[in-house]
């Protein structure tokens, strides 16, 4: 999950607007790449938390096992623990840890299949009253399914080499082969299975969004998002839930099941905080809708894991930030922990500081990484470059030397990244 930055340090995004405007006839609310001058971007979102942790109360982990978290409906997952000294989110001292993780122990020398749905979620632009909103001429409709080959033609889900198997595999089972050395066994491997399921529309009213238009004066170069709506928007707010929102239309049409690992794959759709463009952008997130149980599943509680990741586009961001960057960062996030940290035990570590200054206190494996010189590693396939991010291995999070992972690394594919554990930190990162 990428972590907090401005837009534009020391200057106002409308005021660059305004200024802008006067070399060009614009809209008020329309921006250009030049207002994401100096935007450092994040994948995560603490509203996209907000439902997960209303499972925390009333979910039994009590003496949970290596099957996994105990009384819930969801995907394939396992548990695990360690041994670290360090301090809890209290800051009470604690040298015992527990990990969650998608898919089965690595020494059970098993290849687990996770259904992974993909629902590309289009963009209408609307006006003040809710009707569609011509710019020039043209509709503000940001189209979410010209990226679906791209995605389904990636790392992600498709094979390529890595070091971490003898056979060629998608990349994230490549990192938690990694991450778990020797004991990972040859046949055990965890796979997406990748299906594209019915698109769907978000429709934002004028007030919510900004927006940059293409080169040709077409929607959209990108848009920009106020968090709070968008997150409104995707997750259904209510059980029973309706069609309102764009995750429990699915969830009603059977295209989001509890068993599934699901992306929700958006247009340059990137997010703002407290109402404020300047608070940008979020490219992504991973968490989980919650819903109560019902009989017919032995009134189990339901976690629909998801995530919500945008397509990049080349010329956006500087550096390398493009194309699957913010999809392979959340479906790395997942593996690892596909609950983010609901109940407060299950993948909550000793407090970390990562080399761009990031502090935090669970395993999140590609927010140790973002913004570091090296962050992706880019991978030719089907005649494109792509650039999914490296990730930390879990011996970083446990603060082990030397590592038991692969080749003794710490992060993965690119095992250069990161070469030093953290110093130890106190909660909060306080010293």
């Amino acid at each position: 999950m990428f972590k907090r930055q401005s837009i534009a340090p020391g200057a106002a995004l409308l005021l660059a607007l305004s200024a802008s405007g006067a070399l060009c006839a614009q809209e008020p609310d329309q921006v250009t790449v030049q207002d994401l001058a100096g935007a450092r971007p994040k994948l995560s979102w603490d509203g996209a938390r907000a439902k997960a942790r209303t499972a925390a109360g009333t979910n039994p982990t009590g003496a949970a096992g290596l099957a996994g978290i105990p009384g819930i409906d969801s995907l394939t997952n396992f548990n695990g623990q360690f041994t670290a000294k360090g301090f809890d989110p209290y800051g009470n001292p604690n040298t015992h840890w527990l990990y969650n993780m998608v898919g089965t122990t690595p020494d059970s020398n098993t290849t687990t299949v996770i259904n992974a749905p993909i629902i590309p979620v289009s963009l209408d632009l609307r006006n003040f009253d809710g009707t569609p909103r011509f710019v020039n001429g043209q509709r503000l409709f940001s189209d979410a399914t010209q990226y679906v080959r791209p995605v389904l033609n990636s790392p992600v889900f498709q094979n390529s080499r890595y070091s971490s198997s003898e056979t060629p595999t998608q990349i994230t089972d490549a990192v938690q082969r990694a991450e778990f050395g020797d004991r990972a066994e040859d046949n055990w491997h965890t796979l997406l299975s990748p299906r594209v399921k019915r698109a769907r529309v978000m429709t934002l009213i004028r007030g919510t969004y900004r927006f940059a238009l293409n080169a040709d004066g077409s929607c959209c170069f990108f848009v920009l998002i106020d968090g709070n709506t968008f997150s409104n928007l995707l997750f259904p707010p209510t059980f029973p839930f309706d069609a309102s929102t764009v995750i429990g239309a699915a969830e009603l049409a059977g295209d989001m099941t509890t068993s599934d690992l699901t992306t929700l794959l958006f247009p340059n759709a990137f997010l703002y905080s407290n109402g404020d463009p300047n608070q940008c952008c979020v490219l992504g997130f991973h968490s989980f809708d919650f819903e109560p149980g019902i009989p017919s599943n032995g009134n189990r509680q339901r976690f629909y894991v998801m995530n919500y990741s945008s397509w990049i586009s080349p010329g956006i961001f500087g550096g390398d930030t493009q194309d699957i960057t913010a999809l392979s960062h959340e479906i790395a996030e997942t593996f690892n922990d596909p609950f983010v940290s609901f109940d407060g035990v299950h993948n909550i570590t000793p407090w970390w500081l990562s080399p761009s200054g990031d502090c935090q206190n669970n395993l999140e494996v590609g927010d140790v990484i973002e913004g570091l010189p090296g962050a992706t590693y880019p991978i030719t396939m089907h005649g494109y470059t792509y650039h999914p991010q490296n990730e930390a291995l879990l011996p970083w999070f446990e603060f082990r030397s030397p590592s038991p992972a692969l080749h003794g690394a710490y992060s993965y594919p690119d095992e250069t990244v990161l070469t030093a554990l953290s110093l130890p930190q106190k909660a909060g990162c306080v010293q």
